[in-house]
């Protein structure tokens, strides 16, 4: 598969009693179909958050956005674009940051967290140095992801918690 130069092409999830802030690294050939985060059926991300948060799992766009909404969760990704071959983290080249002040400035978040390895280094790379606030690593959600169990999922996430 060819690499191709790939534009983040939906909005972050947020408004101002926002607490804590969720990044990955770059929607997925899926979740841009989808147009939304997360998207891949098969993904564990909205069923992990919600388990952690005792709620039902939201299954639609709008139903996922009235959650972390309702949760003071907000949702984006580290990059505004890069070359990406598919959905490998590990193939990004020119990454281009989004630029978190849009959230910083108007929610009170209290936390940063990245989800998956290639999210954190590309947050302390280029995002630490701008927003100076670390953050903290989560694992990644996603289906690649196989040798961390759910349990051990939830586990991870629920230090978001603290912070809601």
């Amino acid at each position: 598969m060819e690499s191709a130069y790939i534009t983040h092409n939906f909005s972050p999830v947020f408004d101002r009693n926002s607490r804590i802030l969720m990044l990955g690294t770059m929607p997925s050939p899926k979740s841009r179909e989808t147009g939304f985060y997360y998207g891949h059926p098969r993904n564990r991300f909205w069923k992990v958050v919600s388990d952690v948060c005792k709620e039902p799992l939201p299954t639609t766009r709008e139903e996922k956005i009235a959650f972390l909404l309702s949760r003071h969760i907000a949702v984006w990704d580290v990059l505004a674009g890069c070359d990406i071959c598919g959905a490998d983290d590990s193939s990004i080249r020119n990454p281009k940051a989004n630029d978190l002040e849009v959230i910083l400035a108007s929610a009170h978040i209290r936390a940063i967290f990245t989800t998956g390895t290639k999210a954190h280094q590309l947050y302390r790379k280029y995002c630490l140095p701008k927003t100076g606030i670390d953050a903290q690593l989560l694992p990644s959600t996603s289906p690649a992801n196989c040798r961390i169990s759910y349990e051990e999922l939830k586990s991870a996430y629920s230090a978001i918690l603290e912070h809601l």
